[in-house]
């Protein structure tokens, strides 16, 4: 846990606490143990967890530069990737992680009640559905998502959760820069518009990822999202 805490200061500038360090331990403990069960995620190490889910994580904090959500909704969370890391972070952050996959879910309630996290909230839904939910939509200053979709459907995934000049995240690999230029036309339908692309390398990691900031700029269309399926089959 030293390593991963000196890698948090220099990478972005994160000091975690000793509370924090047992908390990530827990989780990191949690993960691998359901991971032999439930199959969870791929990766499977310590080593990895700590670089590739905690790490990759943490560096959403170089988009919002100091200036943490409110409320964050995380959309295709997995095991809870990169929500959870960050409310360790930021546990005054009100956060909702969305997953259809029902034992993904489970393990995110789990983490959350274990840790006594206040303020988390799991949906095992699609993310077209909660963006239909009064409760859900335009309710968000910002929406995270990592390795979910190309972003013409991730954007139809996100920018309906947020409140106008609330900003949408996408965690991406080495193909992000590409695939902002075939997300135009779905961001200006959508009321979203690209504001920047930040590179960011992991030790150890040699494919270089970039973090893709989105504002929204204006209110969503209320046929958006399509019924489910369908963003992902027809992309805007």
């Amino acid at each position: 846990m030293e390593k991963l805490a000196r890698e948090a200061q220099q990478l972005f500038g994160i000091h975690l606490s000793s509370r924090q360090m047992n908390a990530l331990l827990f989780y990191e403990r949690e993960l691998l143990e359901w991971n032999q069960k439930y199959n969870l995620t791929a990766i499977r190490e310590v080593d990895g967890i700590r670089v590739k889910h905690f790490l990759d994580s943490f560096s959403c904090v170089l988009a919002w530069k100091g200036d943490p959500p409110v409320r964050l909704i995380d959309v295709g969370t997995g095991a809870g990737f990169p929500g959870l890391p960050l409310k360790i972070l930021y546990p005054a952050m009100q956060l909702t992680l969305v997953e259809s996959v029902g034992k993904k879910a489970n393990f995110c309630r789990h983490v959350a009640g274990a840790m006594n996290m206040d303020g988390v909230d799991v949906l095992a839904a699609r993310a077209e559905e909660v963006g239909r939910m009064s409760s859900h939509r335009e309710k968000y200053d910002w929406a995270v998502a990592r390795a979910v979709a190309d972003l013409p459907v991730l954007a139809e995934y996100l920018l309906p959760l947020l409140q106008v000049n609330g900003h949408m995240l996408a965690q991406k690999g080495v193909g992000g820069p590409l695939e902002v230029h075939r997300a135009e036309s779905a961001l200006k339908m959508l009321g979203g518009q690209i504001c920047q692309l930040i590179p960011v390398t992991l030790p150890g990691v040699v494919e270089e990822r970039f973090l893709v900031v989105i504002n929204k700029v204006a209110a969503t269309p209320k046929g958006y999202p399509r019924k489910s399926g369908l963003p992902s089959k027809k992309p805007l």
